[in-house]
């Protein structure tokens, strides 16, 4: 294929999961009960998350601990927009079509605040690495928290009640397709590609010419927007934007998410989110224990599989690893070199 036809070629394969997936998704909304559906809708955010955090702490190698104050920027904006326009009717269209695009705008409104909110956080610590920006995120996250709590606007501790039941298994599913197609693109790109230099080994790869500083921002600023995506499903889930949904104790469990299903692994963290939010509802008849319990077999999984579920490899790559013959072609034992 020519080079005129390159970006038709990858715009094709970009949209063709989006033209696959969304037909599904209709399908899969209208056949299921509603019990079903909000587990189904819970995993879909739970993948959104680990897959935009594994995108920092996977494939550049930080460690942040603030995706949850991302969540809560997201979620109050897509919240402040839906209720601001709870009312309205886009001329020229039904009741229910306009409120879904309405919530389209709401979320994309979330996720451009938190890209910006990224941004900020993002270009004076990331500069810093390990330890050091592990912290500092845990502190954006707690002044993030203690912001909403003491600002009527946003509710205060109380949050923003009465939200509209927005979130279906179409949205959350699309948002699903929409974050592993972005970030299988990104990882084979020229950006992932300086992004995993940069995790490999960071001054080697500023001595090369790499932007660290500036590729990390990029990067960043890509994953709080997938959160503050999450952030927005959810509250339109559970019909309420509460601080206490965003506290350090999510950042964490998206943080295990990551670290269970492998660092740098797109299917990982997708197979991890699947994971621990079935183990979860699973474990619901155990009341008092089932905290007990999901940690147990967390356990269990990292000391079986300390590198992750995957590991860094993907499950394609897994799989044509298999299909490689074991022994070279017989075109090639057949050419024998004359000594």
């Amino acid at each position: 294929m020519t080079r005129a036809w390159r970006p038709l070629e990858l715009g094709a394969r970009s949209l063709l999961p989006f033209l696959v997936g969304v037909p599904l998704l209709f399908v899969a909304g209208a056949a299921t009960s509603k019990f079903v559906e909000i587990i189904l809708i819970t995993a879909c955010i739970n993948v959104v998350l680990a897959v935009s955090l594994n995108v920092v702490n996977g494939f550049t190698g930080q460690f942040s601990l603030g995706h949850a104050g991302f969540m809560a920027v997201g979620a109050y904006t897509a919240a402040k927009i839906t209720m601001a326009f709870r009312t309205v009717d886009i001329l020229g269209l039904p009741s229910s079509v306009s409120d879904q695009v309405v919530f389209g705008v709401a979320l994309a409104g979330g996720m451009v605040t938190t890209a910006g909110a990224g941004f900020l956080v993002g270009m004076p610590t990331l500069r810093l690495g390990g330890d050091y920006l592990a912290i500092v995120t845990l502190g954006f996250n707690e002044i993030i928290r203690v912001i909403i709590e003491n600002t009527e606007f946003l509710g205060q501790a109380t949050g923003i009640s009465g939200l509209p039941r927005r979130t279906n298994i179409v949205w959350a599913g699309t948002a699903v397709v929409a974050v592993v197609t972005t970030a299988r693109r990104l990882a084979g790109s020229t950006h992932g590609r300086a992004l995993f230099a940069i995790r490999e080994d960071e001054i080697a790869a500023e001595a090369m010419g790499v932007s660290t500083t500036g590729y990390k921002v990029r990067a960043f600023m890509i994953s709080a927007a997938f959160a503050g995506l999450a952030g927005g499903l959810l509250v339109h889930l559970i019909q309420l934007c509460t601080p206490r949904s965003f506290t350090f104790v999510k950042s964490i469990e998206v943080v295990t998410m990551v670290v269970l299903g492998g660092l740098g692994s797109i299917t990982g963290s997708v197979a991890a989110a699947l994971l621990i939010t079935v183990a979860l509802e699973a474990l619901r008849e155990a009341q008092q224990y089932r905290m007990v319990v999901y940690s147990l077999l967390l356990i269990v999984l990292m000391l079986t599989r300390p590198s992750g579920i995957f590991g860094t490899r993907e499950i394609w790559e897994i799989v044509r690893l298999r299909r490689r013959p074991k022994t070279e072609p017989s075109h090639v034992l057949d050419q024998k070199v004359e000594p």
